[in-house]
């Protein structure tokens, strides 16, 4: 009979390290209460920036009227070239309206490009480069 008696405690040890295992909830606590290691990520060498390549459009050369070449001369040149011409030009003669920045004085060759008006803004002054370039 002390055969049969040696096996049962064993099957009860058995169950009871059984029963003392961590439940899967249990499991999953504690990984969210342990510290996560955070991944290192290892930065790249950024490849060199190629230059960007002006729009073609944008260079396209326009002929300006003969209101406009007294201003800014009389070879075709790009609108950007124009606008920039202009701006030197109206810095140099003191045109910009001294309380308003935003506003333009027109001088005797600049009237007949803003179309006669004395005083125009600047965001209107490209609606009327438009019309005396071609």
């Amino acid at each position: 009979m002390a055969k049969k008696s040696a096996k049962k405690p064993a099957k009860k040890a058995a169950k009871k390290a059984v029963k003392k295992a961590p439940a899967k909830k249990a499991v999953k606590k504690a990984a969210k209460k342990a510290p996560a290691k955070k991944a290192v990520k290892v930065k790249k060498a950024k490849a060199p920036k190629k230059a960007r390549k002006p729009n073609p459009a944008l260079l396209k050369p326009y002929t300006p009227s003969a209101a406009l070449a007294e201003v800014v001369g009389h070879n075709p040149i790009p609108r950007s070239q124009v606008v920039k011409k202009l701006w030197v030009y109206i810095k140099a003669h003191h045109l910009q309206d001294s309380k308003n920045k935003r506003m333009i004085n027109a001088d005797e060759k600049l009237k007949p490009i803003f179309n006669g008006h004395s005083q125009v803004s600047m965001f209107e002054m490209a609606k009327h480069l438009s019309k005396h370039l071609s």
